[in-house]
């Protein structure tokens, strides 16, 4: 479905969005009930071209079907008022039941949504609760990564009949079949008892031929086909230490790092060691929930990390090797170029990215930057402020041997200064210390990775050491071609043996049948 998509022509899809847009209106908007929808749902719709396309998509750019279920999903939105959904609208004994929550990222970089099966127990009188659970847990990620898809994994270790509700089921099928368009990534059923069978065949059919290529059923030993054990619970064979806690709301994103010098420490230990020892290390937690407005990415407190800070790159403004960004992200107080991701490589010259912030407001801003894996990235500068009508660049760098990762996450915080206020170390770190986290403006990014444009190793050229730095062989990469080249060979020469063995067992099978046969013939002794 959406892969029939990507051959819609981008003219044909301007055109199916318009129509799209002046149908809706006409059609389900202009003389219905002014209460149907939510308005800021209708004026979203008006403005953001990609959610028009993502219904399109998902329905394979038949406009009527498209707008059905637009009507479906936005009478769906206003039943739950998912605009105005927050996690006191949640009762909190569900919350710390750990049923349902976002942790951790696939092979392919898409965010799991976990259900333990076994925790959830089918109960009428909480059905809609645990209905808008679901939905609150799909908005805030909606909101805060819009446009990525998601891994939805049932742990069904443990469970069993009592655990099995099929209404809630066929409910979490339709938030993606309906209600989220183009959001499933695949939907992975986890150690399933075989009793469940059945079951899950009825679901099958509900899944509908736009999804049920993206359902797959995997065992404890299976499951890491998907899934790294970095994001496993030890129960699957993983390694992941996370442990599901409320309150607060779990950091589902980001861990606190293992580095170099050991854990990294909390903000307000680590602002301390920052400012008055010249530690490099930066702080690392935080969690998360500001409402957004179209097209804008606000989030609060996440549990990221911080970068670290490298005491020779102070001074540089944009190096060589960091390419300009070439998309933006607008919001009240700062432009942030790029607007979605960075982008490494595994050449050098991909192994740095810019930021570029330009303070649109009328007062001084102050910034920093975080991330997922402050062990690999290194940031100039990480933490700073930016003058009215001003812009900063900022180069985020791997460090050492290390290599980008799809779930590797950055972001951007920004919030506004008084006058004249300080922008030195001590200053900037009581001004983050008091800042009210509603004034926080937040914004992520994530990671691309850049594929080579030709192989490392090669073997079978004219010249099999190439010239490295300044037309020299670089040494490292010859010897890898030779072990290269050596092991082909070796491979050959297996083949050749393992040929050789065959015809002389064929001629040994020829010796002794024509010995036989000379042995049996008459008047031979």
């Amino acid at each position: 479905m959406a892969e029939v998509g990507k051959f819609e022509p981008e003219q044909d899809i301007e055109k199916k969005i318009e129509e799209t847009r002046q149908k809706f209106n006409n059609e389900y908007v202009q003389g219905q009930e002014s209460d149907k929808y939510d308005s800021r749902d209708v004026d979203r719709l008006q403005k953001d071209d990609a959610l028009v396309e993502a219904y399109l998509t998902w329905r394979l750019f038949s406009v009527d079907d498209a707008l059905k279920m637009i009507d479906d999903s936005f009478m769906w939105r206003k039943e739950f008022s998912l605009n105005d959904l927050t996690e006191s609208s949640i009762p909190k004994w569900m919350f710390e039941t750990g049923a349902v929550f976002l942790h951790g990222y696939d092979k392919e970089g898409n965010k799991l949504f976990w259900f333990k099966v076994k925790l959830h127990t089918k109960d009428a009188k909480t059905s809609m609760d645990k209905k808008k659970y679901v939905a609150f847990w799909l908005e805030r990620y909606a909101k805060r990564e819009p446009g990525m898809p998601l891994t939805v994994v049932f742990d069904m270790a443990d469970s069993g009949i009592s655990n099995i509700d099929m209404d809630f089921v066929k409910y979490v099928i339709n938030c993606f079949k309906v209600y989220y368009p183009k959001f499933l990534s695949k939907m992975i059923i986890v150690d399933m008892p075989w009793i469940l069978n059945a079951a899950w065949k009825i679901v099958r059919t509900w899944l509908g031929p736009e999804a049920i290529s993206k359902l797959k059923f995997a065992s404890k030993n299976e499951i890491q086909t998907f899934i790294g054990p970095e994001y496993l619970p030890p129960h699957m064979g993983g390694t992941d230490p996370f442990r599901y806690s409320y309150p607060p709301l779990p950091d589902d994103d980001f861990q606190t790092p293992v580095c170099e010098n050991g854990p990294i420490v909390s903000e307000d230990d680590n602002e301390s060691k920052d400012f008055e020892s010249d530690s490099k290390e930066l702080e690392s937690s935080f969690s998360s929930e500001v409402a957004i407005g179209p097209k804008k990415v606000y989030f609060s407190e996440e549990s990221l990390s911080s970068l670290k800070l490298d005491d020779n790159d102070k001074g540089d403004s944009r190096p060589k090797g960091a390419r300009k960004p070439l998309t933006t992200f607008k919001a009240p107080l700062l432009h942030v170029s790029p607007a979605e991701e960075l982008s490494f490589g595994s050449k050098e010259s991909d192994r740095k990215c810019l930021i570029i912030l330009d303070n649109v407001s009328k007062n001084q801003v102050a910034f920093k930057v975080r991330t997922t894996a402050p062990e690999k990235y290194r940031v100039k500068p990480s933490n700073s402020c930016c003058n009215s009508g001003a812009s900063v660049d900022i180069v985020v760098s791997l460090h050492g041997g290390y290599q980008a990762s799809l779930q590797d996450r950055f972001l951007v915080m920004a919030a506004e200064m008084e006058q004249n206020a300080g922008a030195g170390s001590p200053e900037l770190a009581h001004f983050w210390k008091d800042v009210p986290k509603t004034k926080i403006m937040e914004h992520r990014l994530r990671c691309h990775i850049l594929e080579s444009t030709k192989p490392i190793l090669t073997c079978g050229s004219d010249s099999p050491i190439e010239g490295g730095a300044n037309g020299h062989p670089d040494l490292h990469t010859t010897l890898m071609r030779v072990m290269v080249c050596n092991a082909r060979l070796e491979q050959k020469l297996d083949k050749y043996l393992w040929v050789q063995q065959v015809l002389i067992g064929l001629v040994l099978v020829v010796m002794m049948f024509t010995f036989l046969c000379l042995y049996n013939l008459p008047g031979t002794s």
